[in-house]
């Protein structure tokens, strides 16, 4: 028997019915929260199985025209490309990442041709898929130097948006790269070509298996700590949006994702800016490679996709984005 003083509201009463629940959720996923990241591989029929991440792919370019038609009929509103790059095309300078005929380009030409704007097309800005030591820009006295990159991303930034990109993304972390890319596309008549800017992007221990994914893997000299974030700030994220917002980002990045949650909200509450989120590889391989095998059935995944949302992402890179009719269902 209850005594004494009982409350009047019960929480419970709205969450008996299934209907009841429905009516007052405050987050939900659509597929138009998710962009797909593809990873490509020269040659021809190829669908290459990468060890470190059960359940993606690495596609020849035959081969993603049946990628991209079936992302479009699941309403993903739009893919990421990342080249696996051969060693034998990888320099000092990243030179590849300029070539008009690597495999970037010729997969946003591809891509453009036979499916036009049904569903958008976010190029990678970053030179560690092209150098023959693995980092991101031009490496001097084992620093990555911050100007003389910066030249180089431009370039590259502007021959995607040449061959159709619609979001150019750049990872790299160099400081003023974005004025100076929002610059160059206006000046080359790429007004609406959007930029996404990886403005908090850590120097995380989450990144293993995608270095494996684009052929990075291995040739790493030193660390990414010089140019990468520092996972012990958080105020410096602000201070970095902040730049990135006033040269011209019109969507930022944070990367990781789940071990940054309290970085997306303090984003979001911060600058009225859309978020992306990114589930990267070492998220994607510890969740499929954890002890139950069923993570999709018993919602597990969709449970660490919803915490996004909940911290405020307007949107999601994930490697499980061609899984969602499972996940959502």
């Amino acid at each position: 028997m209850i005594t004494g003083k009982f409350p009047n509201l019960r929480l419970r009463r709205s969450r008996k019915n299934d209907w009841s629940r429905r009516l007052v959720e405050e987050n939900n996923l659509t597929s138009n929260d998710f962009i797909l990241p593809i990873f490509l591989i020269d040659g021809k029929n190829k669908k290459q199985s990468i060890k470190s991440m059960p359940g993606v792919y690495r596609f020849s370019l035959d081969k993603i025209e049946f990628v991209i038609d079936k992302a479009i009929k699941k309403g993903l509103p739009t893919i990421a490309l990342f080249p696996y790059t051969d060693n034998k095309k990888k320099d000092l300078l990243g030179s590849e990442a300029l070539n008009e005929d690597n495999l970037v380009c010729k997969a946003i030409q591809l891509i453009k041709k036979k499916f036009k704007n049904e569903i958008g097309i976010m190029c990678d800005v970053a030179l560690d898929p092209y150098t023959s030591h693995g980092h991101d820009g031009i490496l001097k006295n084992n620093y990555v130097t911050n100007d003389e990159t910066v030249k180089i991303l431009i370039k590259q930034s502007l021959l995607q948006a040449q061959m159709g990109c619609d979001i150019i993304a750049p990872s790299d972390m160099m400081d003023g790269r974005i004025g100076e890319i929002r610059k160059s596309l206006d000046k080359n008549g790429y007004q609406m070509v959007q930029i996404l800017s990886y403005a908090v992007k850590y120097a995380s221990s989450f990144y293993g298996p995608f270095r494996d994914a684009v052929g990075s893997k291995g040739l790493l000299k030193g660390n990414k700590k010089n140019y990468q974030m520092d996972f012990r700030n958080s105020n410096e994220a602000l201070r970095e949006v902040s730049l990135d917002i006033k040269e011209g980002a019109d969507m930022v990045m944070v990367k990781p994702g789940l071990p940054y949650l309290d970085i997306i909200k303090l984003i979001k509450d911060n600058f009225k800016i859309p978020v992306v989120a990114y589930q990267v590889s070492g998220e994607y391989s510890l969740l499929t490679n954890g002890v139950d095998k069923n993570l999709i059935d018993n919602g597990v995944i969709l449970e660490s996709l919803i915490s996004f949302k909940r911290a405020g992402a307007n949107a999601i890179v994930s490697y499980y984005a061609d899984k969602l009719d499972k996940i959502l269902k």
